[in-house]
Formats: C-alpha cells, sequence, structure tokens
C-alpha cells in the first residue's frame, strides 16, 4: 500500500522538529517505520542513533516487529525502540555512578510499592485503602512534575498535603536506603540528571541523534522535559499524536503538551494525517461531528473512502440484566447469518464491573470470550510472594524480592529495622540479606528488629544450603516452616479464597518439580534456572494472552485504544456511567467526550449504542437519562429503537414467508457449491 502524500510528507520531513497529528485510525505505525527506514537509507542515519519511543511493551512489541519487516537485522542493528521506562531504565543502568546509585539496584512494582507504604504509614493512614491510593497517586504525580520531597512539603496547601508530603519524605529515604527504585523514578532520575549534568547530557544527545515518539499526547511533565533534554537545541525529532485521544489525565498525561511544544520549538512542522483506513463514512461522520464539541487547537476531520457504511443502532433495555441478554441475543443472530469469527466483536465499556453480567450471558450461552487486562497467573500476589523466596534463595543480592518477603507472613520486622539494615548495607556496599550476618550491626541495630531478622535469615540461609542438595525438599520445607497456609487463611477475604490461592501456591510448586526432574522431552534445570524461567515467564505472560483466539473481546474504553474490531458494542450509553458522574462533578466532561470518540473509532463497519431505563448502583435503583454524547451524534444517522410496534397478522404472515424464502436460496446455493 503506498503512504499518501500527508503520510509521504510526514516520512520525508527530517531537518526540524515536526508534530505529526494522526487521527485514529490513519496509519501512525505506517508513518513511523517508514521514517526510521527513510532516515537509515536516505538520510545516513546509523540504526543506533535512532530511537523510537512509545508507550506500551505490546506497542513496542508490534513496532519492533514492523520495523524488522521493512528493514533487515543487518540495518536495524542498535535501533532502540523501547517504552519511555525502558529507556529510563536504559539511562540508569548506565549513569548509575553519576545517579550516587549502587550497580544492583532493584526495581519496586505496584504491590512492593503500597506495601511498603502501608507499613510506613501505619501511625497517620492506620492502613485506609482509599487514602493509600490518594497517597500513592499524589507521590506519583509529585514525581511526574519532578518535584522532591521538600519541594513537595513547600507547596504543601491543606493538612492533607503536608501528611501526603511528609509520608513522600519517609518513602523516598527509605527507597534510597535499599538501593530500590519505582516505576515514576525510571523517568524522573534520569531527567533531573540531565538537568543538572551537562556531560551526561551531552554524551546521551550524541548518543541518540533522532528521536521518534508515538502516543505523544499521553505524555506528563517530566516525559516531555526528558524529550526536551534529549534533543537538545539540533531538535530533530518527530512526535506523533492525536488530542483528540487524550484520555489518561487521571495518569498525569498533559493534552497540553501538544501546545507547549509549538511554544518551544517555534519552527514546528505539523503535519496533520486525516485520511482513515478503518471506519465507514458513517462512523467516521458521527465521531467528526461528536469531538466538535471539545475546544481544539488544531482542527483535523477524518474522512474515509471505504464507503458510507450501515446506520448506527441504539438499543434501549429495560435494565443491566436485559442489556446483556439484548446485546448477547444480537451478537449470536449476527453471529449466524454472517458467519463471522467470534474475534470481530467487543464489547466496550467504561467500568470494569460492567462486564460481569455479559461474561455470565455469554457463558451461558458457551460463547467463547475474553477480557482484557485480566490477572495473568504469576502476577498473583500469593506466586510472587513464594517467587521472591525462590529469588532470594537463588541470589542473595536480590534486594527487592527480599524487601519482599522479609516481613511476609509477618514476623516483626518493621520499616524502621529495614531501613537501619539499608543504611548499613549501603556502607558496606552489600545486598541486604548478606548484610545481615555481619557481626558490626549489632552497633547499629539492636533489640528484638535484630534477633527476629538474624533468626529469619539464618532460617533462610540453611534452606539455601539444603536446596543445593535437594532443591525439592528444600522448597517444600520452605513452604511448611513459612506457615504460608495459615498466613492465607488469616489475610484473605474468605476460606474459599484462601484455599483457591494455596492451590496457586501448589500448582507453581508441582510445576517446579517436573521442571527440577526433567522428563523424557527436557533435560532437569536447577533451581536458579526454573526461577529465571518463571520471572521471565511472569514478562512475557503479561502480554502472552494477546494470542489470536476466536473470542468476543470484552473491554474497558481506555483499555480498547489502538485496537479495531469490525463489529463493536459501546454499552451503558447513560449520563453517570459515561460520561461518568465523577467526570461531571469535576467538570472535566471533555475528556469523558474523548474516551467516547475513542470507543467509536474502534468500529469499522457496525456500531451498537445500548443504555437501560433502569439499572442498580449500589444497591439503588436508578433510572438514568440516555448520555449527552448519544444525543450530539448526527441523529440521521442513528437508528434508535422505538417501542415494540404492534405487528398485524397479515405482516407477520409475510415477513415468516420471506424468512423462509431466504432459507430456502442459502440452503440451494449451499447445495450448488458443493
Amino acid at each position: 500500500m503506498r503512504l499518501n502524500p500527508s503520510q509521504q510528507h510526514a516520512v520525508e520531513f527530517v531537518t526540524g522538529p515536526c508534530l505529526v497529528l494522526a487521527g485514529a485510525g490513519s496509519g501512525k505505525t505506517r508513518v513511523i517505520t517508514n521514517k526510521i527506514a527513510h532516515l537509515i537509507r536516505q538520510c545516513g542515519y546509523q540504526a543506533r542513533h535512532i530511537a523510537a519511543v512509545t508507550f506500551t511493551n505490546k506497542a513496542a512489541r508490534e513496532m519492533k516487529a514492523r520495523v524488522a519487516q521493512t528493514l533487515g537485522r543487518k540495518e536495524t542493528r542498535g535501533l532502540l525502540i523501547a517504552t519511555f521506562h525502558t529507556l529510563g531504565l536504559e539511562v540508569i543502568k548506565r549513569e548509575y555512578a553519576a545517579l550516587g546509585m549502587k550497580a544492583n539496584f532493584s526495581l519496586f512494582d505496584d504491590q512492593d510499592q503500597a506495601a511498603l507504604l502501608n507499613e510506613l504509614t501505619e501511625t497517620w493512614l492506620e492502613g485506609d485503602k482509599t487514602q493509600l491510593q490518594q497517597l500513592t497517586s499524589t507521590i506519583s504525580n509529585w514525581k511526574n512534575d519532578l518535584m522532591d520531597p521538600l519541594q513537595a512539603a513547600a507547596s504543601a496547601q491543606s493538612e492533607r498535603d503536608k501528611l501526603f508530603a511528609h509520608c513522600y519524605g519517609l518513602y523516598h529515604d527509605h527507597l534510597r536506603a535499599c538501593n530500590v527504585l519505582d516505576f515514576d523514578d525510571l523517568i524522573l532520575l534520569p531527567t533531573l540528571l540531565f538537568k543538572r549534568n551537562e556531560e551526561v547530557r551531552e554524551r546521551w544527545q550524541n548518543r541518540l541523534r533522532y528521536l521518534l515518539v508515538d502516543e505523544y499526547q499521553d505524555t506528563n511533565t517530566s516525559q516531555y522535559e526528558l524529550i526536551k533534554l534529549l534533543v537538545g537545541a539540533r531538535a530533530r525529532f518527530t512526535v506523533v499524536g492525536d488530542d483528540d485521544q487524550s484520555i489518561y489525565s487521571w495518569r498525569g498525561a498533559r493534552p497540553q503538551n501538544l501546545v507547549l511544544l509549538s511554544q518551544d520549538f517555534p519552527q514546528l512542522e505539523v503535519i496533520k494525517l486525516e485520511q482513515n483506513y478503518r471506519s465507514s463514512g458513517r462512523i467516521l461522520k458521527a465521531a467528526n461531528i461528536l469531538i466538535a464539541n471539545n475546544p481544539h487547537v488544531f482542527e483535523k476531520k477524518l474522512f474515509s473512502e471505504l464507503g458510507y457504511g450501515s446506520e448506527l443502532k441504539v438499543i434501549t433495555a429495560n435494565n443491566e440484566d436485559h442489556e446483556a441478554e439484548r446485546v448477547v441475543g444480537e451478537l449470536i443472530a449476527h453471529h449466524f447469518i454472517n458467519k463471522t469469527q467470534y474475534s470481530d466483536y467487543a464489547i466496550l465499556y467504561r467500568g470494569n464491573h460492567q462486564s460481569r453480567l455479559f461474561e455470565k450471558m455469554l457463558m451461558q450461552n458457551r460463547i467463547p470470550y475474553r477480557i482484557s487486562g485480566g490477572t495473568s497467573f504469576f502476577s498473583r500476589p500469593e506466586i510472587k510472594d513464594l517467587l521472591a523466596y525462590l529469588r532470594v534463595l537463588t541470589n542473595a543480592d536480590d534486594d527487592s524480592a527480599f524487601l519482599r518477603i522479609v516481613n511476609t507472613p509477618k514476623r516483626e520486622i518493621g520499616p524502621a529495622t529495614l531501613q537501619k539494615l539499608g543504611e548499613w548495607a549501603n556502607v558496606r556496599n552489600k545486598s541486604l540479606f548478606t548484610a545481615s550476618f555481619d557481626l558490626g550491626l549489632e552497633a547499629h541495630l539492636s533489640g528484638r528488629g535484630l534477633s527476629s531478622l538474624q533468626r529469619f535469615t539464618h532460617w533462610m540461609r540453611d534452606i539455601a544450603q539444603q536446596a543445593e542438595r535437594e532443591p525439592v525438599a528444600a522448597v517444600r520445607d520452605l513452604i511448611h516452616g513459612l506457615d504460608y497456609e495459615s498466613w492465607l487463611y488469616e489475610t484473605s477475604t474468605s476460606p474459599k479464597a484462601a484455599e483457591m490461592r494455596m492451590k496457586n501456591v501448589n500448582q507453581l510448586f508441582s510445576w517446579m518439580t517436573e521442571m527440577l526432574a526433567g522428563s523424557d522431552l527436557d533435560e532437569p534445570m536447577t533451581l536458579t534456572q526454573v526461577v529465571t524461567r518463571f520471572t521471565l515467564r511472569d514478562m512475557m505472560e503479561r502480554g502472552e494472552n494477546e494470542e489470536e483466539l476466536d473470542q468476543v473481546q470484552l473491554m474497558t474504553l481506555h483499555a480498547s485504544k489502538g485496537l479495531e474490531f469490525p463489529y463493536v458494542y459501546l454499552v451503558g450509553m447513560e449520563e453517570g456511567l459515561l460520561p461518568h458522574q465523577s467526570s461531571i462533578d469535576e467538570d472535566n466532561v471533555d475528556e469523558e467526550r474523548r474516551l467516547a470518540y475513542v470507543g467509536i473509532t474502534r468500529a469499522q463497519r457496525e456500531l451498537i449504542f445500548t443504555l437501560c431505563k433502569e439499572r442498580r448502583q449500589y444497591g439503588e435503583l436508578m433510572r438514568p437519562e440516555p448520555s449527552r454524547f448519544l444525543l450530539e451524534l448526527p441523529q440521521d444517522d442513528l437508528q434508535w429503537e422505538t417501542a415494540r410496534k404492534v405487528v398485524s397478522a397479515q405482516e407477520r404472515m409475510q415477513k415468516g414467508q420471506s424468512h423462509l424464502a431466504n432459507l430456502r436460496a442459502q440452503l440451494a446455493q449451499a447445495r450448488d457449491k458443493e
């Protein structure tokens, strides 16, 4: 497929800063891949001097595959295609000395972070989940705005923010003491380093001479600063984005960054991609008219050459059970008549809680489905706990694994003990586990904390020694010695949940036993190899469920971004659901409109909206109004289902006869084919 003139212009413009405003389905990935090829083949760039940055691992994987198809292996050697966070991690790995860190730092995931904040703030927040979530996102926003604990404290107005800034300070000190980074640090640290260290900044500007950024509308303050520092005065870069698809303000994304770009780089070349290769003309007309209700800095209008397409349907259901019945009934009939694949259908909703009834209906009708964003086996807390134990057994220097297990199950080793151990380990340049055996530690740490800590690490050392001789027995003793099952019964929501979680632990144990023993097909593995395989499997499995199976896709509107489906059901089109009540209250309806726009532009051929006359919310019966977004759409293109027409006997007979005639014709056709 040849590039259209706008795409061609976007590929060939390489002499200065470039913003490509790429509407939904306008072939932006093609532009990025072709531009990389153009830079290498026509402009004399070496692959190792080019970086393409995107937001998700899935997008990075897809881009790598597309580039590999266009260019050979040799031509792409050294090309960096990564997420923002992976790029940040690369910088930190190479510049840890300039950052004043040890080389073997560990990474905290969101579960590790939540557990630590819970312990550090016990005195004030008393484990209040809502407050902890607010604290986590406040710290994240401070880091995204490049503020350290002192700056956060200085800017704090309310009592709550003053307390949160204090907690941020404790959290910050703890991470530094234990040589641990959280997700936001992967952007924050490189950005601050480039800001203050000219030598390091120039080294990276020379290394990355052309930068391409995908989904630019999702960048936050620190990511934008990082881009600016990387491209420097040369400003050789292309950012691709769509202000109409900015739906992540709750994660700190700032669509304003598109405007900032033209202020910071006055010579910015703006190129619009408005031809859509995905949807029918009618679907795009609806999307254009809807989004025109939002204020715009850059005007653009999508168009398509794929024909006008069928009317958009609006189904009104009595309540949410009826809504699920109607959608699944429609889907079954449509699938039967049109001989489609189940994977051609997507059911999109605003909140995860809406999926349950659709799941139930699909299951009852034995229709295969898949929910995107479900939990993978390896990201369950009990599996992560056990893997962390195994990681410490096979690598005494794994500090983040050690921090995860040291007080799980609880064994009186609190944050104060760990912070002192961390400070001691830093001075001695050792891992936390190894440092716990130092004789000199007693001068720094004493009492119950020290004895609990040493009792635990000595027991772990004994298990590790046993594991070298008989790994299966050692791991069995480990699970028994922890009394992990009792801990699950104490901490799970119900005995049934604890039982399920213990089942998962046993499942992991039996896989491990098989791998250690080997089979006819596979060589026996060492415990270290098994643990590495499992850890990789965790990383892989997060993207693993992407395999193409013939299943109806269920997902939130947020998760649907970047995907496309022939037939889309956009359910729950009601005030309070979409737009969401909290956005109405906070006067942020524009972002909800962008979310509806993302949903509409997922559809290639047919789009069906649903809404309910009544809906139960928090046990209360509501009578919702239709979503304002439905009323903003071009009504000539919508087919609202009116009340059931009274059908006369004659009409019924005619309808039945024409239906039979249709069936006969289909059968005759099928026979002719044989």
